[in-house]
């Protein structure tokens, strides 16, 4: 027992320094405050009382809505040049709401509309953006029907027209991959309450001169139609800095 006191002195010794180390170290400062993280204000997505869907803060200082057809090509190209440095440089910073409602040009769009409608504020956005960038795909599929199918196709009753359009496009595997079940697509592309919503809103849009896609509003004013070359010194114009 004698032989380990000298090496219990040592221990205690080298814990006791241990422990006078420990409690030199200075304390947390209790005011000292967390890193605040900005918000992200395009993941607020949120449908709007004119039919639209609006991404970014409600109260931003700049509100930009567009209205659009998922069959234009022009749409398409600001949707692939104009859409993400709008959401990266100002609608995630609060800077800029972007409001998008749908303003149909023809039987195809139509059907489109009614699904990436369908998928709801959670996938409108993510489904618009697939259809913009494969829109010569899923549009040739109805297209280059065969005349005679195409005849049956007109032959049919609105609703069973609109959905047999969805299946020829694939939209309605395309719907899928924005939480929409089949079944559930299936009666989207027939709901004519829906339905009569599009023809609402496009009734509201020219009311407002919209005559073609895509055309903007910019803090309720009719600027026409725009690419962002030209869209983004208005928005700076109008606040969004």
């Amino acid at each position: 027992m004698r032989a380990l006191r000298p090496i219990l002195v040592v221990m205690a010794l080298v814990l006791g320094a241990s422990t006078a180390v420990a409690d030199a170290r200075p304390a947390a400062n209790p005011a000292s405050k967390p890193v605040s993280i900005a918000p992200d204000w395009s993941k607020v997505v949120a449908a709007t009382p004119e039919g639209g869907f609006r991404m970014g803060k409600a109260a931003a200082p700049v509100k930009l809505v567009e209205y659009g057809s998922l069959t234009c090509s022009h749409c398409a190209d600001f949707a692939r040049d104009g859409v993400p440095p709008l959401i990266g440089n100002y609608v995630k910073t609060g800077k800029v709401s972007y409001e998008y409602r749908n303003y149909v040009l023809n039987g195809i769009d139509v059907t489109a509309s009614l699904l990436a409608r369908c998928a709801g504020p959670k996938g409108f956005f993510g489904m618009a953006e697939t259809l913009y960038s494969t829109q010569p795909a899923w549009i040739g599929k109805v297209t280059a029907m065969p005349a005679a199918e195409k005849d049956k196709l007109k032959a049919l009753p609105e609703g069973d027209r609109l959905d047999r359009i969805a299946e020829i496009a694939g939209l309605i595997e395309v719907a899928g991959r924005y939480g929409v079940p089949a079944a559930r697509a299936h009666a989207c592309a027939k709901d004519q309450a829906a339905l009569d919503r599009l023809g609402t809103m496009v009734e509201a849009a020219q009311a407002l001169g919209v005559e073609g896609t895509p055309t903007f509003l910019l803090n309720g004013e009719n600027i026409g139609t725009q690419n962002w070359q030209s869209l983004e010194p208005l928005l700076q114009r109008a606040g969004a800095r």
